[in-house]
């Protein structure tokens, strides 16, 4: 096997169209080891620094951090919720922040985002890739797919050239930084 790859859909949604685009985008990998979750799996309190204090740091944010230590690479795909983040990312975020300052392990990333809509979660895009830039000296590329609906099947993938080459290349870019 290949390079490891981490992906997920950040959204705790069970029928996640994020979570469908970074599968669909981790299998484009050759040869790779692909490690898909659930972020169901990691639910934990919402972070406050009280709870820390009082009850530390939940051991399944030890365990989320333990999947981006052990891969090559990660693949999320953001679902925008009110312009941001979906609250299940942002929570597991927030506590695997508190572990240690390198959060994603200097990994290469590949972030997207997709929504029914015709800007594909480019504002909840933006704000990862603008983020994430100062968290993270590795490559990040991105990629936003628009009118999920339309544009994508699980058995075809991403049906519309134009973005299919535009995802290509960001993936492509993605797989040379592993």
């Amino acid at each position: 096997m290949g390079k490891k790859i981490l992906a997920f859909g950040a959204s705790s949604s069970k029928a996640s169209i994020n979570k469908r685009l970074a599968t669909f985008a981790a299998q484009q990998i050759a040869d790779a080891a692909v490690n898909l979750l659930d972020l169901n799996d990691f639910e934990m309190p919402i972070y406050s620094i009280d709870k820390e204090k009082t009850s530390g740091i939940p051991k399944l944010a030890h365990d989320f951090k333990s999947h981006i230590k052990a891969c090559d690479g990660i693949i999320i795909s953001f679902a925008e919720h009110n312009g941001a983040y979906a609250t299940a990312f942002k929570n597991i975020f927030d506590w695997i922040s508190r572990i240690e300052k390198d959060v994603w392990a200097n990994k290469p990333m590949f972030l997207m985002a997709t929504s029914p809509g015709g800007r594909g979660g480019k504002t909840v895009l933006e704000i990862a890739v603008n983020k994430f830039k100062f968290m993270n000296q590795n490559t990040i590329v991105s990629f936003s797919l628009p009118s999920f609906g339309q544009n994508f099947t699980d058995d075809e993938g991403i049906k519309e050239s134009e973005l299919l080459t535009a995802f290509q290349t960001q993936l492509d870019t993605f797989v040379a930084a592993l």
